[in-house]
This record gives structure tokens, sequence and C-alpha cells, in this order.
């Protein structure tokens, strides 16, 4: 079975950290761009980062600029986002997204699999 499985959310205080996973199982990632998205309650659903098959290009929303690092190691078949000084507007629940030969020219794109999601809680 194909699919893409996040982990590594969970409920953190105002500037803390999280590191998400997204692992590919039943495929190989490396033709694939992975797209990390979140949707946050009463909003529809908003890529934030996104990098290329070979890694060599990265694209963040501006919101996340700064404070968001994506990465991949193809041979863990993962790719992660590093998420620092968090703040409660990041709270959502945060989907991976892979699209074959892509290149991260835009955060919008029409993926070819979806996780499920891990829920990010921002509060003190």
């Amino acid at each position: 079975q194909l699919q893409l499985v996040e982990s590594g959310g969970g409920l953190v205080q105002p500037g803390g950290s999280l590191r998400l996973s997204c692992a590919a199982s039943g495929f190989t990632l490396d033709y694939y761009a992975i797209g990390w998205f979140r949707q946050a309650p009463g909003k529809q659903r908003e890529g934030v980062a996104c990098i290329s098959s070979s890694g060599g290009v990265t694209r963040y929303a501006d919101s996340v600029k700064g404070r968001f690092t994506i990465s991949r190691d193809n041979v863990k078949n993962t790719v992660y986002l590093q998420i620092n000084r968090l703040r409660p507007v990041d709270t959502a629940i945060y989907y991976c997204a892979a699209l074959g030969h892509y290149s991260c020219s835009s955060l919008s794109f029409p993926p070819d699999y979806w996780g499920q999601g891990t829920q990010v809680t921002i509060s003190s």
C-alpha cells in the first residue's frame, strides 16, 4: 500500500519547537517533491513549505520563513519539517503530500499522495 505517514505533532508552549516527519511506505520518495500543508480550524488548507526531489529547491510561505525548515533524507525515505519559535497561530493539522517530478515553483499544487495529518497545538 502506497502511503505517507506523518508523525511528531503534539502540544507545545509558545516559543517551543517540534520536528515533524513524513515517511513514505510502498514507494520511494526519490522522484517526488514533498510539500507540507496545514489546516487550522475553520480555515482553508494552506501550503507552508516544499522541497524538490533533489532537495536543491525549497520554498516557504511568508508566514513561516525563518522559523520553519524543510529537509529530506532519501536514504530514510523521509522528509522533515523543523518548526521553531512556535506561535498559537501555528496550531493546525499538518499534512505532507507528494507530487512526482515537481519543481516547487508554487506551494499550491495537486499532490499524487496525501498523508493523514498530525496535530500541532500551541498553547500555554
